[in-house]
């Protein structure tokens, strides 16, 4: 004869299963959790504001007659001078600034191309061979990198004027083409995105190590060479003391020193204002071009070695 089975009674206090819920249906938020977003969106709002105010600050001043600039009247339509601000601009004084943005063009873009080149090159070797004194010159390399440049630049203006490339194109190109920082860069995205194993295949194809570089590693290391390229072309586009040392010929400056002087000479002549603000604004396009044309390889670049 069987004996009927015996059912457990569940206990009275035991929570109840949570109902399976749809695909797709957004899960409940917990408490509390909008007052963390809220938070952050408000900060990084604030931020942001902070960093475009004055951005939007000279877009507007560059749009009004000096009239208009003076009295802070940005937005009255009757004052809109953009494009004779800009006609203007190019005539004053022969032409003189489109003199300095060609300078600053041929010092930042020529400059960070080569100079990106030698530091990824470096970086490269650095890398993949070995080599006496290596890691001392490897160290100095990082030390060089903590030595501000406005400290270089007196020595290398007396050593340009020993050399007799004073107040020439090479004072201000040539000390720009070697970044230590940028080795140091160059090292880490060799390291991580040139294998050893497909360089030992293409020694064994035949390709000397120049041509290894060239044909396999540099463009392995592409992401790498243009993260370089743009913060060197920021960093030589901006700069202001070395080519107010080396330099005494206006038609050699840049478009920040030939701001410069026109900031200098605004205090007699007003009219040297509105210049400025537009000529300013004009200046910051080379590098929003270059930052939206290769933010791409910029990106994966910065991300280089986060996940092995």
């Amino acid at each position: 004869m069987s004996t009927p089975l015996r059912t457990i009674p569940s206990a009275p206090n035991a929570p109840a299963a949570p109902a399976p819920t749809a695909p797709g249906t957004p899960r409940p938020v917990r408490k509390g959790r909008w007052y963390g977003r809220t938070a952050a969106n408000l900060v990084v709002g604030l931020s942001a504001l902070y960093a475009l105010l004055p951005l939007l600050w000279l877009l507007a001043a560059s749009t009004v007659d000096s009239e208009a600039l003076f009295a802070s009247d940005f937005f009255s339509l009757s004052n809109f001078a953009l494009f004779d601000n800009i006609g203007t601009l190019l005539a004053q004084d022969d032409g003189a600034y489109l003199r300095w943005y060609g300078n600053s063009l041929l010092y930042a873009v020529g400059g960070a191309a080569v100079g990106a080149l030698i530091s990824t090159a470096a970086g490269y070797v650095f890398d993949k061979f070995e080599f006496a004194g290596k890691r001392a010159l490897f160290a100095l390399i990082l030390v060089s990198v903590m030595v501000p440049a406005t400290v270089l630049a007196l020595p290398m203006y007396l050593l340009a004027s020993d050399l007799g490339l004073a107040n020439t194109v090479w004072s201000v190109l040539i000390p720009v083409l070697f970044n230590p920082f940028g080795v140091y860069l160059a090292r880490m995205f060799s390291a991580s995105y040139v294998p050893d194993e497909v360089l030992e295949a293409a020694r064994m194809d035949g390709a000397n190590e120049l041509r290894g570089f060239f044909s396999v590693g540099l463009r392995m290391i592409a992401p790498g060479y243009v993260t370089i390229f743009l913060f060197q072309l920021t960093a030589i586009w901006n700069n202001f003391f070395l080519p107010l040392v080396m330099l005494s010929d206006e038609s050699l400056y840049p478009l920040s020193l030939g701001l410069y002087s026109w900031n200098a000479a605004a205090p007699i002549n007003p009219d040297y204002y509105p210049l400025m603000v537009i000529g300013s604004l004009l200046a910051l396009l080379p590098l929003v071009i270059a930052f939206l044309l290769l933010q791409r390889y910029w990106r994966s670049g910065l991300t280089a070695g986060s996940v092995k």
